[in-house]
């Protein structure tokens, strides 16, 4: 048997979280088309009859402006000292840059087997992916080069297999029906954040946190033992301007009563019972910088 950690780096916005949910058949991370979506490292685990992959999810690479963005990029340099195996993903449909470079810099650290993941090429032609292939090849020792898509799965199979090779010979690492070690008050956190990244502008990404403040189980008014009780959640939204806490409500409450009703749903299906939600807007000024409101957000 192999088992192993294998972490998923590249630039915001190239498909690692949708990767990783893809790979996995099951939901850990949350998608968005909003950039630095992820924030913190996000284990998934696959566990087969060869082995266990714990891979890890990690925020977009990029220089960091805040303290948040700082501890962003210290969850990634923590993953690559762990790491057994790295895959860089890289978007096919975007143009080599600055950002790769940097993203390529970091990479060239370490001396772990990297892969170099293209993804997104359903999207683009194929007599495109071998021009990229030969940017890359002589940039760093990848192991493997593999074009894949994140979003239709192709050659994600492929490399699931590629990575045992890699792996140490070992017992595995978490419980066989384990997905993922994360807590729930953070998986609900996260649900919470992917429904408001949806509705809300461009700007509010990046001063948009969500801290799950209590759940509590209500009694059900039923006999049968059988019955979920319903959970009550109460969450708060975390913005830097009042402005922003505007933006969430919407005009006359619709648009947190929509954000409210489908993370409700998502949070129904994954707890398999009823949920109130009570969703607070909160404005905290220059909170990306406040030691006190990211260590709450961490201890989730």
């Amino acid at each position: 048997m192999k088992s192993g950690y294998t972490t998923l780096i590249g630039r915001p916005n190239v498909g690692k979280s949708t990767f990783l949910n893809k790979i996995l058949g099951f939901k850990v991370a949350i998608i968005s088309e909003k950039p630095q979506t992820t924030r913190t490292s996000i284990l998934g685990i696959k566990t087969t009859e060869k082995g266990q992959i714990v891979f890890v999810d990690n925020p977009g690479i990029h220089k960091p402006l805040h303290k948040l963005n700082k501890r962003m990029m210290n969850f990634v340099y923590s993953s690559l000292e762990t790491a057994d195996v790295i895959c860089l993903l890289i978007d096919a449909t975007q143009k080599f840059g600055r950002g790769d470079q940097f993203v390529l810099k970091t990479l060239k650290k370490v001396s772990t087997p990297a892969f170099l993941l293209i993804n997104k090429v359903d999207l683009i032609k194929k007599a495109k992916v071998l021009p990229i292939i030969d940017r890359y090849k002589d940039l760093v020792d990848f192991k493997e080069i593999i074009p894949i898509s994140a979003l239709t799965g192709i050659n994600c199979y492929t490399v699931e297999e590629k990575i045992y090779e890699y792996l140490p010979e070992g017992e595995k690492l978490f419980p066989q029906d384990n997905v993922s070690p994360q807590s729930i008050k953070f998986i609900l956190s996260e649900i919470i954040r992917e429904k408001t990244l949806h509705y809300v502008e461009e700007e509010l990404p990046y001063s948009l946190a969500v801290h799950i403040d209590k759940i509590q189980e209500k009694p059900e008014k039923t006999t049968s033992p059988e019955a979920n009780r319903p959970q009550h959640i109460q969450a708060s939204i975390f913005v830097e301007k009042k402005n922003h806490r505007k933006i969430i409500l919407g005009k006359s409450g619709k648009l947190i009563k929509a954000i409210k009703r489908q993370a409700q749903k998502e949070m129904e299906l994954i707890l398999q019972s009823p949920v109130q939600l009570e969703l607070q807007v909160r404005v905290k000024e220059k909170w990306r910088d406040s030691i006190e409101i990211l260590n709450l957000l961490e201890e989730q």
